[in-house]
């Protein structure tokens, strides 16, 4: 026995635990693969253990190992102390018997193997073990001078082909990347390789095997009954060595090195004499184990992949599924349409067809692959390729080895790349990622020399590999598709605010939900008004999804559309209740519509059925939620809305939101009001922050699923000496004053360089409305703020239209002229007559003097 070998023959107390079923091939014994950390926890559990043992790996894996493996001196007494392994620190394995109550068979005999881990992992032990219950036969059963097995640990050089023997040692690990499994099979190699000693002479290494192709596994037993038959009735322990699978889950057949045992040893194990019966089991056995392998690797792929609807990481989950299991190199590749998320792509791909390497896995030395084929690129794959035909034909591509000369034409079809050094010598499958029978990507698989090389049921297993893939992937695509129109119907919905309006800075913020699409119907708004007023919009359209979200782009193309006729808060939402009742009996939506004027520093306010507002005191830092009279929701109708007026000082701040941001679930809403009220009262240096804070305050509620609009307006108001007001009569000379009053006022305010444009403008408006007055003055007023802005008011309720003027007409070219050289103009109607405006850019704003308000 090798080094640090024990053992135990330990019962396992408490309820019995169902153990792995027992039959198949003599000599092939199916490995639990158990990973322990540092804490005495599960963390890898194979589906092997599940077998041995009984539990699920869910119900396994972060459970302590102690109340899971009944292997004796691994876990309990001598080999455990307080939660971690004590032989980690002293650098010895493991190994020995148990036996494990089993309701069925009575008791079960288990061997194991323990390898203390060190390194900067979690892992801290690993475990294997096997049902023995058939050597334990065998032992019992023999005659003469008894033979004995147990498990030990020896040299792998100390075997035939040592090199294969530890090139197929990583196929026992589970699945993880090459840097850890090495890290690990390196310790395993050090401390000694598994092995069953038989009577203490004999030492038969224990080595992962998968099978292989069914007529070198019934040579290899012919042969062996035939050495048998010819030795006097000695028979050999069947085994031969196969190709290496890596497994992860599905724990390998392990196969014994062929040794000489007597009849009496081989009877528990097999009844069969006749050569040809023999060969008839190992046929079927071996088809069904193969079968069986594949389908337990589809099938928890399948479990595996699709855990998300994310795109990037439902092909980071399909690709790393297939190494090391299947092959040990798969990098997937998908159209650039599927890619972007921009829908199904359109006809079958060509050599124009560019496609994305969006994932590489592969389980050689790290690096290896990064500058030939990066994870990222970009490429159109040549036509006289494999790749091509994959992806044209729609069907998987087998090249069970690439030779030199194979791989020397492949290679030549890619400009500035080499691709020999890692496909030549090789084993090639390429499977496409379908749906609706249209290709969306493919998968290159490839396993390295010394694996057994792909083969037509590795074609069919990787087609059925890729078809699941697929579905997901076109699903997860679908998502990300609708995810992308959500995102750009919402965007296109809500409007891109100014920051900074005449008297007042902006601060706005949009979280979408969680459900539906991420979609919903709350929506701000900001409208510039005539008379340097803001028109301040939230609304909140009832219901979630594509249906709410048009709803709220209709209503909140009626609010710009009404406001700019310039209607009084009420009026406003009475006309947006009559439209939303003509587009349907289900159109409900509340709404919050704001007017503030910057220059009688007011706010005129008028609700249905919306969340009040906060209004945040300059002077001493208090908020409060304003108390509005409440209407019905737009959309009841019959119901009449009213108007508020509140009277603010500059510097007050306004927060409107929509109840997404105040609801909570179980909760009464008003403690999300309060908390919205304390949020808001919280000092922020700016607007900004002052939203950001309100946002951290009081989305910290998981769960929530509504949408969320905030809108914020520190109303700065507009100094008393950067407003001008005059009133002109309705005489004609009238307007060489304007001109001299405007040009006087601007100088005054040290704006010489707007005072030419100024006049002009000012000349052409004021000259219109002394035509069209009838019985009263025209008022003329300028508003210095971050343009200049100039109204002219009359008693005339018609407003202006921009005409095209002929080479004979009098008239038509004021409105050409403004229309020209004011940055914006506009008219509105107001309850006197109108009020035409415009709105001129200023290369920079100066103060002037504290001057008193003079009239004319």
């Amino acid at each position: 026995m090798d080094r640090g070998m024990s053992r135990g023959d330990d019962e396992l107390g408490g309820a019995p635990r169902v153990p792995a079923q027992r039959g198949g091939e003599p000599g092939r014994m199916p490995l639990a693969v158990v990973i322990i950390d540092a804490e005495g926890l599960v963390t890898h559990w194979s589906s092997g253990a599940r077998r041995l043992f009984g539990p699920a790996r869910e119900e396994a894996v972060g459970r302590p190992a102690v109340d899971l493996l009944p292997v004796s001196g691994a876990l309990g007494g001598a080999g455990w102390q307080g939660g971690a392994p004590r032989h980690p620190a002293t650098g010895y394995a493991t190994a020995g018997r148990a036996r494990m109550a089993d309701r069925e068979h009575g008791q079960v005999e288990v061997v194991w193997w323990a390898y203390p881990l060190v390194g900067p992992g979690p892992e801290r032990l690993l475990v294997l073990a096997a049902d023995a219950s058939r050597l334990a036969a065998a032992e019992r059963g023999s005659g003469g001078e008894r033979e004995r097995f147990s498990p030990g640990f020896a040299l792998h050089t100390e075997f035939p082909g040592a090199d294969r023997l530890a090139g197929r040692l990583p196929d026992i690990l589970p699945n993880m990347g090459p840097v850890r499994g090495g890290r690990i099979v390196s310790q395993i190699l050090e401390l000694g390789y598994p092995v069953l000693e038989i009577s203490k002479y004999e030492r038969v290494p224990v080595t992962p095997d998968w099978g292989m192709p069914r007529y070198r596994e019934r040579q290899a037993r012919q042969e062996a009954a035939r050495r048998a038959a010819s030795a006097g009735g000695a028979r050999e322990l069947p085994g031969a060595p196969g190709a290496p699978y890596a497994s992860d889950d599905v724990a390998p057949p392990q196969s014994l090195t062929p040794r000489s045992l007597t009849p009496e040893d081989l009877a528990p194990l097999d009844e069969l004499d006749a050569p040809d019966e023999l060969d008839t089991l190992d046929e079927v056995d071996l088809e069904y184990a193969a079968v069986r392998e594949r389908l337990e690797f589809l099938n928890e792929v399948s479990g595996r992949i699709g855990t998300s609807l994310d795109l990037a990481r439902t092909i980071r989950e399909v690709t790393s599924a297939a190494v090391p299991r299947f092959a040990d190199f798969a990098g997937t590749h998908l159209r650039a349409q599927v890619l972007a998320g921009e829908g199904f792509p359109d006809g079958p791909p060509d050599v124009t067809t560019v496609w994305h390497r969006v994932w590489v896995e592969h389980n050689d030395e790290p690096g290896r692959w990064d500058d030939t084929v990066p994870v990222g690129e970009s490429i159109a794959f040549p036509e006289h390729t494999p790749f091509f035909q994959c992806m044209v034909t729609g069907e998987p591509v087998l090249i069970p080895y690439v030779d030199d000369a194979l791989g020397d034409r492949i290679a030549a079809q890619f400009e500035k790349r080499d691709l020999r050094p890692l496909i030549n010598g090789r084993s090639l499958l390429i499977v496409p990622l379908k749906a609706r029978d249209v290709v969306l990507g493919f998968m290159v698989l490839m396993r390295r020399p010394g694996r057994e090389r792909f083969h037509d049921m590795d074609r069919t297993t990787g087609a059925e590999l890729a078809a699941r893939a697929g579905l997901v992937l076109d699903n997860s695509r679908m998502y990300t598709y609708q995810e992308n129109v959500a995102e750009t119907l919402q965007d296109s919905m809500l409007p891109q605010v100014t920051p900074r309006m005449a008297g007042c800075d902006i601060a706005t913020r949009y979280l979408p939900g969680t459900r539906l699409g991420r979609i919903g119907g709350d929506w701000f708004d900001c409208v510039k008004l005539s008379g340097s007023r803001t028109a301040l919009v939230v609304g909140d359209v009832m219901g979630h999804g594509l249906n709410s979200a048009a709803m709220m782009g209709q209503l909140r193309t009626a609010v710009q559309t009404l406001a700019a006729l310039d209607l009084p808060p009420a009026q406003l939402l009475r006309h947006l209740d009559d439209l939303a009742q003509r587009l349907g009996e289900h159109y409900l939506a509340t709404c919050l519509y704001a007017v503030y004027d910057p220059i009688r520093s007011e706010l005129l306010i008028s609700n249905a059925g919306h969340i009040p507002p906060v209004l945040v005191r300059a002077g001493d830092g208090r908020s409060e939620l304003l108390d509005l009279p409440t209407g019905a929701p737009i959309g009841v109708g019959g119901v009449p809305f009213e108007t508020a007026l509140i009277r603010v000082a500059p510097g007050d701040r306004l927060v409107l939101c929509t109840d997404g941001l105040v609801e909570v679930r179980g909760q009464d809403i008003g403690a999300g009001l309060a908390a919205l009220c304390e949020s808001a009262a919280h000092p922020a240096a700016s607007m900004d922050e002052a939203c950001d804070t309100i946002i951290r305050a009081l989305n910290t509620q998981g769960g929530r699923k509504d949408d969320v609009a905030l809108l914020m307006a520190r109303l700065n108001g507009v100094p008393a000496h950067d407003v001008a007001r005059w009133r002109l009569a309705l005489d004609p000379g009238e307007v060489g004053r304007a001109r001299r009053l405007v040009r006087e006022r601007l100088l005054r305010w040290g704006l010489p360089e707007a005072v030419e444009t100024a006049e002009l403008l000012v000349s052409e408006v004021v000259t219109n409305a002394i035509r069209h007055s009838h019985t009263h003055h025209v008022v003329l007023r300028l508003v210095r703020t971050e343009a200049l802005l100039c109204e002219v008011a009359d008693d005339d309720h018609e407003l202006p239209v921009l005409l095209s003027a002929g080479p004979d007409d009098e008239a038509g070219r004021g409105l050409r002229v403004v229309s020209a050289l004011a940055r914006e103009w506009g008219s509105t109607r107001t309850a006197r007559g109108k009020t035409v405006w415009f709105e001129q850019a200023l290369s920079h704003r100066a103060r002037g003097p504290l001057i008193p308000r003079s009239g004319g």
